[in-house]
């Protein structure tokens, strides 16, 4: 993507550059997870039983483990390491939650959603139909390194619903058992059982919305609640019976809320809740729509 630099009524084109990244790549990322991913860091090269390393280790805030590979020399296959690591991850659980108890980690691990992120330059055809055709998400991320101190980010693969390949890499005709499966997978539909018309009719206009912000945004349905997001999540939706709480990824004192319908979850002290960021909104009146997706376009600009 070419970037500009707007200066007056002058625009100059931004360039991008080639670093020795090959040391300070991960450092860069580990060092800011939190700001870039919204992830906690917990490990650096963090070593497993068979030998390998993984890269970085991490935790989102909604506890999933989460395996960052990074992908410096054009051979490295970051997608089969990254996969052959999360495999290791799940059969020595112990080992990450006593990883998580030293790093006093208050957050409640979420084992039925881990995920594995690959960082690169670029991604090869061959990568990215990997990724896609494979029965678990795989997040691709591609950066790049521009003059002016610039660093862009943005996922490679765009693919919002996980195709079904159980026919096509199955080896025998029997089913795997839960306990064999990477991923747990959730729908959206899971989410409307027991919810009014009302609060369906509300939740199919706010998400036409949502969708109309930008054609790479990712719905992901979890076990809480439905996530939208770009590079990370901007909006954490948690449906209930009459209404929607509306989580937004933006920091304590940093959203204009005119109308003060959101509440700011670090005031008078952190209160715990499902979904990303430090405010909630709840949603059940339709005349608050236009209001309410203000707030959520407020959320999706500072994280897209």
């Amino acid at each position: 993507m070419a970037l500009f630099k707007i200066n007056g009524s002058a625009v100059k084109k931004i360039i991008a550059k080639e670093l020795d990244l090959e040391k300070r790549l991960q450092e860069l990322f580990e060092n800011n997870l939190e700001e870039i991913l919204n992830i906690v860091f917990l490990a650096h090269e963090y070593s497993t039983s068979f030998g390998g390393r993984i890269d970085t280790l991490g935790i989102d805030k909604n506890g999933s483990p989460c395996v960052i590979e990074y992908k410096k020399n054009q051979n490295d296959n970051v997608i089969n390491q990254g996969l052959s690591y999360l495999r290791w991850l799940l059969d020595h659980k112990a080992n990450f939650e006593i990883l998580c108890r030293s790093k006093k980690i208050d957050i409640k691990i979420d084992w039925d959603s881990p995920r594995v992120i690959c960082i690169a330059e670029s991604y090869s055809k061959f990568d990215v139909d990997t990724a896609d055709i494979l029965p678990i998400n795989i997040e691709l991320f591609r950066y790049r390194i521009y003059d002016e101190n610039i660093l862009y980010l943005e996922p490679e693969n765009y693919q919002k619903v996980k195709i079904s390949t159980f026919g096509i890499i199955k080896k025998n005709t029997e089913r795997k058992s839960k306990s064999e499966q990477l991923q747990k997978s959730y729908s959206v539909e899971d989410h409307f059982v027991g919810i009014n018309k009302e609060t369906f009719e509300l939740f199919q206009d706010l998400r036409e919305r949502i969708f109309s912000l930008d054609k790479n945004i990712v719905e992901e349905p979890k076990a809480q609640y439905i996530a939208y997001k770009i590079s990370t999540n901007f909006v954490d939706i948690v449906v209930q019976k009459k209404c929607l709480k509306i989580f937004l990824n933006v920091k304590s004192g940093a959203l204009s809320d005119f109308r003060n319908l959101a509440r700011d979850l670090t005031k008078p002290k952190g209160v715990g809740h499902w979904g990303n960021g430090d405010y909630e909104v709840k949603f059940e009146k339709r005349g608050e729509t236009d209001a309410v997706f203000s707030l959520i376009k407020q959320s999706y600009d500072l994280n897209k």
